[in-house]
């Protein structure tokens, strides 16, 4: 239970990064609401043209006595909002990380040398750093999805389809968007997937105490757009939790932004390099 406390310390310590850094958090915000918009047109479209899509994809139903063809599409209706509906759940956080890749490693940039700075790993192109950012969220989304159907399956099972299933979908969905989050930190120090998955797993009381509350409150329509900015630095603490020291790293710089951080609050003075 301590494990889980600290990830939620470290959670809500990323909120706090976020609500003394403003300009930080306003920008991090702008990738989310892009992401957020274009994922409700698409959802929108979908609820619009699902009726279409299936009669179009089920003439065989045409001449099937009523009521079964319309209970039959109305099933199918609903599996594929739902399907839609689940993918832009579990895809929000790496399309948002994808959009706002030069954001988010600025602010675990910053939250890096508020706390004592980390050794930099290979230096690497805007489009080269998209593409590792891409092939991984995709492997990730993978995994995701294997876990899925399992848990479908899982939930017809009576009693605990309804009770432990669920919970275990909740710590599941914790564990893989703490992978996602963490991504932009350990990408930063040339961590690959497979290690940052044996990482995250050896921690897992501190990875789900992180995620499980970012999942419940991401279920909220919009609170993921408030929340990405101090979950991408919440996310960029639990990395340097869990992966060894750095010897090469520097000692935390002082914050003398007075737009971005309050008298007082840990923090630098410019990005790396500056």
């Amino acid at each position: 239970m301590r494990e889980m406390w600290r990830g939620v310390r470290l959670l809500g310590r990323g909120m706090g990064w976020a609500a003394r850094h403003g300009r930080e958090w306003r920008l991090g915000m702008v990738p989310a609401l892009i992401t957020f918009v274009g994922y409700v047109a698409a959802l929108v479209a979908l609820v619009v043209w699902t009726d279409d899509l299936v009669a179009w994809a089920t003439p065989f139903a045409d001449h099937w006595a009523s009521p079964w063809a319309g209970v039959f599409r109305g099933l199918l209706d609903a599996v594929v909002v739902g399907g839609g509906l689940l993918l832009a759940v579990i895809s929000f956080t790496a399309v948002t990380l994808l959009v706002g890749q030069p954001f988010y490693e600025t602010i675990a940039a910053r939250v890096d040398r508020a706390e004592g700075g980390a050794a930099e790993g290979p230096e690497l192109g805007l489009w080269r750093e998209l593409w590792i950012g891409a092939r991984d969220s995709v492997r990730v989304l993978l995994r995701v999805a294997a876990f899925a159907v399992v848990l479908f399956a899982l939930g017809f099972v009576p009693v605990a389809g309804q009770t432990v299933v669920p919970a275990i979908g909740f710590c599941v969905s914790g564990f893989f968007l703490t992978l996602e989050l963490t991504a932009v930190a350990m990408q930063r120090r040339d961590v690959p997937l497979r290690d940052r998955i044996r990482i995250l797993r050896s921690r897992l009381p501190l990875v789900l105490g992180f995620g499980v509350p970012l999942v419940l409150a991401f279920l909220v329509p919009f609170v993921a757009v408030f929340l990405m900015p101090g979950a991408v630095a919440g996310a960029t603490l639990l990395a340097r939790e869990v992966l060894p020291p750095d010897p090469a790293a520097a000692g935390p710089e002082p914050d003398d932004d007075e737009d971005t951080a309050a008298p007082g609050a840990p923090g630098f003075a410019g990005p790396p390099g500056a």
